[in-house]
């Protein structure tokens, strides 16, 4: 079976030879989605795998969950004072109470905390702690080794195709 790196996007549009026999450009077609689907499985697979190694790496009783919910604290911190819990339920796709679940495992392994929000008094904003953001660091430093160490291995025209496609899919999924 050809993989979607295999497949001119030019030629889709003839019948294509395979062991003697003619491909119809739809049954071409099929088979592209399927070994996209087959690979983007393996992806999220390895994905959910990794998302619980980097999680322990941050602390050892943390879960996957707890690794996705850091890391939009972290991103959506950014140079303010902290980031609302029911913004990071939206980024993520999430209910508020799987997410208020995940914020009461994070605080108490002491790696967020609840701080006031200076524009509104009545709301708490989450940030992370000295300790969470030192280990999230550490964590991610070691994770952006290990991916470069792969991808210096991709030629700069690879890089951008994947990053580029990788944009417009989560575009068009979203």
């Amino acid at each position: 079976m050809s993989t979607p790196a295999e497949v001119e996007p030019n030629q889709q549009s003839t019948p294509t030879e395979h062991s003697g026999q003619q491909i119809a450009p739809t049954e071409r077609s099929e088979r592209m989605v399927a070994a996209i689907e087959q690979e983007l499985s393996a992806l999220f697979r390895r994905s959910r795998s990794a998302s619980l190694r980097l999680a322990r790496r941050v602390h050892p009783e943390m879960d996957a969950a707890g690794y996705a919910l850091i890391s939009q604290i972290e991103m959506g911190t950014g140079n303010s004072a902290g980031v609302r819990a029911s913004d990071v339920a939206q980024v993520l796709g999430l209910d508020k109470s799987t997410v208020s679940r995940g914020i009461t495992q994070l605080e108490n392994l002491g790696l967020i905390e609840r701080v006031g929000d200076p524009d509104d008094g009545r709301a708490r904003l989450l940030r992370l702690t000295t300790t969470g953001a030192e280990r999230y660091e550490a964590m991610r430093t070691q994770r952006q080794t290990e991916f470069r160490a792969i991808l210096d291995r991709w030629n700069p025209t690879d890089l951008a195709d994947l990053g580029r496609l990788l944009a417009r899919l989560n575009t068009d999924l979203g």
